[in-house]
């Protein structure tokens, strides 16, 4: 059995630590838990790390591309790992209609307006791969874009810290029990997520 596990992001230090990048940021979580290096691949166009996580092969996945541009990366490696994305693919992306810091598992569905998703879904030609929704919260008076490119602010880094903690929790529950299973576990937002 083999898995790949995408976030999205932007490449380039400038977009390191901003709400459109933490997809990025739970692979690099994922990465460190489990030993994984992560390498540019230029053929891919991505950097990469293979492995063994929860007693599957995986890998791990951030595109090199800019987000409107990430379904090239994804479908490009579904078809070289002749993997089915139904069953095997997970894209981890921010989410700006979820409260700062909860998450959203589902098996399928609409890009919600995400670049990064809908690049994925044309690509692919279908919308049947799970995806993992991290929520970062409204925009306040700054517009999407604006928000989305702009560092969290000091006030909730702690909060987007343990849902990064709490993604790759949820990544590797799902990889050991299934899609049901972590829907039921990780989708129920807690007090500490509201908060």
């Amino acid at each position: 059995m083999k898995k790949i596990i995408v976030g999205l992001g932007n490449p380039g230090k400038q977009y390191m630590h901003t709400p459109h990048n933490i997809g990025f940021a739970v692979i690099d979580e994922l990465a460190g838990r489990f030993a994984m290096n992560l390498r540019r691949s230029f053929r891919f166009r991505a950097s990469l790390a293979s492995g063994n996580m929860e007693g599957v092969q995986v890998t791990l996945a951030k595109p090199a591309t800019f987000m409107n541009m990430s379904g090239t990366v994804v479908a490009a490696l579904v078809r070289h790992k002749c993997l089915t994305p139904e069953e095997d693919l997970i894209v981890i992306s921010d989410d700006a209609n979820l409260p700062a810091g909860q998450l959203r598992i589902r098996p399928k569905g609409s890009s919600g307006g995400h670049k990064g998703l809908q690049s994925i879904i044309h690509e692919l030609g279908h919308d049947g791969f799970a995806r993992l929704r991290l929520g970062i919260g409204q925009a306040g008076g700054a517009s999407l874009t604006e928000h989305v490119l702009t560092p969290f602010p000091p006030a909730v880094r702690v909060k987007i810290e343990n849902m990064i903690a709490k993604a790759a929790d949820a990544v590797a529950f799902w990889l050991k029990h299934g899609m049901e299973a972590t829907m039921n576990m990780f989708n129920k937002p807690t007090e500490e997520d509201i908060l």
